[in-house]
This record gives structure tokens, C-alpha cells and sequence, in this order.
């Protein structure tokens, strides 16, 4: 019964974080703008493989996020 779990966790530990999904890494980046992430959520994302695809989307929230920041103000600017 202990070569089973040993095993088990043998195989655990050699398996490669998977690439997260488009979904995984919006969830991600919206919890992250909100401050709202939990440790566990956190530590998968830092154990991915690569920075890319966080830096990426984080970058067109940030360009989505500014925009529309922009149209808001001069939607209300206009209105006066």
C-alpha cells in the first residue's frame, strides 16, 4: 500500500504545469485588477510555464480599461 502512494506521488511531482486556458487567464487577470486573487490561484498562475499570455492580457485590459475610462469622460464632458 505504500509503493501505491509513493508512486502516486512520484507522479505528481514529475507532472508539468498544463498552459492555462484563455478563460483561466481572464479569470486571473480581472481577480488580480480587483484584488480579489486567493494564494492557490495565485501560485498556479506563477507555476505556469511562461509570463506571456498574464503579460499579454494584462496589457489589453489595461488598453480596454483606459479606453474606456475615456469614452466615460468625454461621454459626460459632452452632455454638459
Amino acid at each position: 500500500m505504500s509503493d501505491v502512494a509513493e508512486n502516486k506521488n512520484k507522479a505528481d511531482e514529475n507532472k508539468k504545469p498544463r498552459n492555462p486556458g484563455v478563460l483561466k487567464i481572464t479569470q486571473s487577470i480581472l481577480a488580480g485588477a480587483l484584488g480579489v486573487q486567493s494564494d492557490k490561484r495565485r501560485k498556479e498562475d506563477f507555476s505556469s510555464h511562461s509570463a506571456g499570455p498574464y503579460i499579454i492580457a494584462g496589457l489589453i485590459f489595461a488598453g480596454l480599461f483606459v479606453g474606456g475610462l475615456i469614452l466615460v469622460v468625454n461621454l459626460v464632458l459632452a452632455g454638459q
